[in-house]
């Protein structure tokens, strides 16, 4: 019997009652899971702690996650965020070196999110804090209701930009996605390329250029119901193919 590829997923540190935790959504780890056919391991967010080099040569695959915390705009000359921003240093702390370092070494690399703004913020680029808030642009937060399937359902349409890992995969030209971000891509970092836009000319999701492994970003959810949404599904069975090839080297080793 096949091994499943093992998929770090990164964790947010979130204060409940006196104690600090390290907590990664339920959502992310099942679409490693029931998608991408992989066994997910949350990894804490440490810092300094953690033997990068150490870790990702036992993990096949990395996913960075969404979040209600930005990244924190020193980090890419941003200026300060607005009074009440939620924050995560210590997330900060381990997933930039962290998403450098496992491109280098050719892990396989999700960022969902968060963790495709961390994608762009950790080659260089920068971000927009408030892309609603600029003029020709759309509001891309979600729907303001208590229902989680109207938060996540479709929202708008992402064109696919030719010649990449999305037409690669046989993506529709055009398809439907959901918004949940109140950030997005500034200034797009050196090496990384754009895979689709919104209609706002927003970009929504990156790939690394040069990259010896799977490496995509997408700033919308596709973890949400990924068996349900072709496009989704997709995306993560893209993620567990390149994860299970990991595996396979490290296997022969």
């Amino acid at each position: 019997m096949a091994f499943k590829p093992l998929i770090g997923v990164t964790a947010c540190v979130k204060q409940i009652g006196l104690h600090p935790y390290h907590i990664s959504g339920d959502k992310y780890l099942r679409a490693v899971s029931v998608a991408a056919l992989g066994l997910p391991v949350v990894i804490p967010s440490l810092g300094e702690l953690i033997d990068i080099e150490d870790l990702l040569a036992q993990l096949d695959g990395l996913l960075l996650t969404g979040s209600p915390s930005n990244v924190e705009p020193f980090h890419y000359q941003g200026p300060a965020s607005a009074p009440g921003t939620d924050h995560d240093p210590a997330r900060d702390a381990t997933t930039l070196p962290l998403l450098r370092a496992a491109i280098a070494a050719g892990v396989p690399v999700l960022g969902i999110c968060r963790g495709f703004q961390e994608m762009n913020v950790a080659f260089g680029g920068s971000l927009h804090q408030k892309v609603h808030e600029l003029a020709g642009m759309l509001d891309h937060r979600e729907t303001d209701s208590p229902e989680l399937a109207v938060q996540y359902a479709p929202a708008h349409a992402v064109t696919v930009q030719p010649g990449g890992v999305f037409e690669a995969l046989g993506l529709p030209a055009e398809f439907m996605v959901n918004s949940i971000h109140s950030q997005g891509v500034d200034r797009l970092a050196p090496g990384l390329r754009a895979e689709a836009l919104a209609p706002d000319g927003l970009i929504e999701a990156i790939s690394v250029q040069d990259s010896p492994a799977f490496a995509l970003g997408v700033q919308w959810h596709p973890e949400w119901q990924v068996l349900a949404n072709p496009p989704y599904l997709s995306i993560f069975q893209a993620f567990g193919d390149a994860c299970r090839q990991r595996a396979a080297l490290r296997n022969r080793r």
